[in-house]
């Protein structure tokens, strides 16, 4: 299988970096410091390489470092036999700039999926415990890596929904109703919700087997994990249900119905995950999301996608660790980031590995 790996990347006024440079093992690479140091700054500007956008901020201008005017993050990645450099770049009150081998993309979105991550961190169990937005947010970012068609089909459902909302409020403060109006945004929504609809249905069907798998191999088994996707778009009727809801949402001023409300529901043993699951059975159903998402995409694009784990060590008990270690160690992952708090724990666990494993010290200001 063709490997993708990030052999350099360098940062001006990114967060709490000024400036730095590295340059990364096509292994392991450790990232070890005190909290607060800038560890997982430094895997979030991988992640701004892949995906043009932060994984923890959703104004990309918080990436750009306190007091400074400009953020940049440039990388050289090694795919295909050739090495391509992308630079990510912002001024403040300007719009971002995304340049491949210094040219600029005609849509920033058509870089999404060409350089595949994959990021587990800390927070990832509000997943489970938070509403339907985060776990829509997860599956449109598997899927938009995965599937330009879907990642347009995405961002033009947004953008009319933003429109007809904006046109549900003038009518409401204006107590006028242009149906006909309506109708040339009602239309295309629909065929949109469907398309949205079967997509993630699709996925679904291959994504949950190694969901299971993967929750199986970290549980050992111990109990049965399924994901419910919840769609008002799955009933037969639902461009008549769309249409009959008009006034709703008029008095509501916002769209009610569409594929912005659907969910997807985690359970153990047919109860709610976020119920009924304990700490330790949440966490390892969010790593085996993660590790499903990697495998899907390695598959999909025939590329094993980088793989970012910010503090992983500290949100697994020991088994859990040993087996995630194991993972790495038979080159299931391709090139692997990990940050770590504590420098001693790190070497003790990976001191009697085989792989090609790089340190370095993190104490940006």
């Amino acid at each position: 299988m063709p490997q993708l790996y990030l052999e350099k990347l360098q940062l001006m006024g990114f967060k709490n970096y000024e400036e730095g440079r590295f340059e990364f093992s096509r292994s392991l690479n450790c990232i070890v410091g005190e909290n607060g140091s800038g560890k997982t700054n430094l895997l979030d500007a991988i992640y701004w390489l892949g995906l043009t956008k932060s994984a923890f901020q959703v104004q990309d201008a918080f990436s750009i470092q306190h007091e400074a005017d400009f953020m940049m993050v440039d990388g050289v990645f090694w795919k295909d036999h050739k090495t391509t450099q992308i630079t990510c770049s912002l001024q403040r009150g300007q719009r971002k700039v995304i340049l491949s081998d210094k040219k600029p993309y005609e849509r920033i979105s058509d870089h999404i999926g060409l350089y595949p991550v994959v990021l587990v961190a800390p927070n990832d169990t509000d997943l489970v415990r938070d509403g339907s937005e985060e776990r829509r947010r997860f599956f449109d970012g598997v899927l938009s890596q995965l599937d330009q068609h879907y990642l347009q089909d995405l961002l033009q459902y947004n953008k009319l929904l933003a429109q007809r909302n904006g046109i549900l409020k003038i009518f409401y403060d204006r107590r006028y109703v242009d149906d006909d109006l309506l109708d040339t945004y009602d239309e295309p929504l629909v065929a949109l919700a469907n398309r949205i609809f079967e997509r993630r249905q699709r996925f679904l069907e291959g994504f949950e087997p190694l969901v299971q798998h993967y929750y199986s191999f970290l549980g050992e088994g111990r109990e049965a994990v399924t994901i419910k996707y919840e769609s008002e778009v799955e009933n037969l009727d639902f461009r008549d249900h769309f249409r009959e809801h008009r006034s709703r949402d008029l008095n509501a001023q916002r769209t009610l119905m569409g594929i912005h409300k659907d969910d997807f529901g985690f359970e153990m043993d047919g109860v709610a995950l976020r119920k009924f699951g304990s700490q330790g059975q949440q966490k390892s159903f969010v790593l085996a999301l993660k590790l499903a998402q990697f495998d899907l995409i390695s598959i999909e694009k025939e590329m094993k996608p980088l793989l970012l784990l910010d503090d992983i060590f500290d949100k697994l008990d020991d088994r859990r660790i040993q087996k995630l270690i194991h993972l790495i160690e038979k080159d299931t992952f391709g090139q692997v980031f990990l940050t770590d708090a504590r420098p001693d724990r790190t070497r003790e666990l990976l001191k009697d590995t085989a792989m090609e494993v790089r340190y370095f010290v993190s104490d940006a200001k």
